[in-house]
């Protein structure tokens, strides 16, 4: 196989598997945008709280350790315990479920039949708060996350030559497992959304909140289920996100990438984000390997952008997406 060939099936199929990292992250977006019509701007700082709290749990921390110390003089060491991932995990679930109840109970109920760019200023405030509560409670410094979920290439691929296939392929094992995790979200998600008496209220409240209260859809229970499981789907993007490339604030920007994958997939379409991620994904792999080169490589910073803006000029509602039709 020539070596340039086997080079950029090597950089489509390592795109391919970070796409899905990307995706991960658009599925927060598109539940919150089906639920409520508005764009969730703290969707990725809500990833990087859910980490910091995961790791924060697991390693025993004491919560706002540093602005006790500052108020009082008195050090807090931590509990002295280190919890296994899955516990730690479900205690940070239930973390990420009591906050979408506050955000509800302060925020969301007071906003009922408000435009769409009062929700979306809200959800900015939002985002600059949790990042500053995930500061205040857990430090800013870079924190490791482990898991247990494998990394690196190993064995199981090619004992002779580390590769896939024997061609050379070099996969990272994270990146399989998020790929298999995106498609279970997506498969239970899609059955939800479709087939579930919840998923159907879900549909109507995001078409019209006063209708959705009239034939008796509970909207504070609609909120408060959707910003849960977005906070689960954060939880999970938080995971392999920060096991890839540690637990740091810049983890929160990853919400920028994700934009463009919704533009592509559609802001309604579940399966569109995964779709959306796998083509940005790839062909920011694909345009780095063979265009990168002409133009002094880093591709990869505005490619998706780039593409995202055609799909904006002749295909706005995205590949899945609803084409809203509006008589006058």
């Amino acid at each position: 196989m020539p070596d340039t060939l086997l080079f950029a099936m090597e950089a489509a199929l390592n795109g391919l598997l970070s796409g899905v990292m990307y995706a991960l992250v658009a599925l927060g977006f598109v539940l919150i945008f089906k639920a409520s019509g508005i764009f969730n701007y703290a969707q990725g700082v809500m990833a990087l709280f859910a980490a910091l709290t995961l790791v924060g749990i697991q390693q025993g921390q004491v919560p706002f350790a540093d602005l006790i110390h500052a108020l009082t003089g008195v050090e807090m060491h931590g509990f002295g315990w280190t919890l296994p991932a899955v516990v730690a995990i479900v205690l940070t679930g239930i973390v990420m479920i009591g906050m979408a109840m506050v955000i509800e109970t302060l925020i969301l109920k007071h906003l009922v039949n408000q435009p769409p760019i009062i929700l979306f200023m809200a959800t900015i405030g939002l985002a600059y708060f949790l990042e500053g509560l995930g500061d205040t409670m857990w430090g800013s410094d870079i924190k490791a996350m482990d898991v247990g979920l494998p990394q690196g290439i190993t064995g199981w691929i090619d004992e002779s030559t580390n590769s896939l296939f024997g061609y050379g392929f070099y996969v990272d094992q994270l990146n399989i497992v998020a790929m298999v995790v995106a498609a279970i979200l997506v498969t239970a998600l899609t059955l939800f959304s479709q087939y579930s008496k919840q998923g159907r209220a879900l549909r109507a409240v995001a078409d019209d909140h006063q209708a959705a209260l009239s034939v008796g859809i509970s909207l504070r229970f609609i909120w408060v289920l959707v910003w849960s499981i977005a906070g689960f789907v954060a939880l999970v993007a938080g995971i392999m996100w920060g096991a890839k490339s540690g637990v740091q604030f810049s983890l929160s920007l990853i919400a920028l990438k994700a934009l463009p994958v919704l533009m592509l997939g559609g802001f309604t379409s579940i399966p569109g984000a995964i779709v959306g991620g796998l083509i940005i994904g790839v062909g920011e792999q694909l345009f780095e390997f063979f265009v990168g080169p002409l133009v002094g490589g880093a591709t990869e910073n505005w490619f998706a952008y780039v593409l995202a803006l055609l799909f904006l000029v002749f295909r706005p509602q995205g590949l899945f997406g609803e084409k809203i039709i509006e008589r006058v």
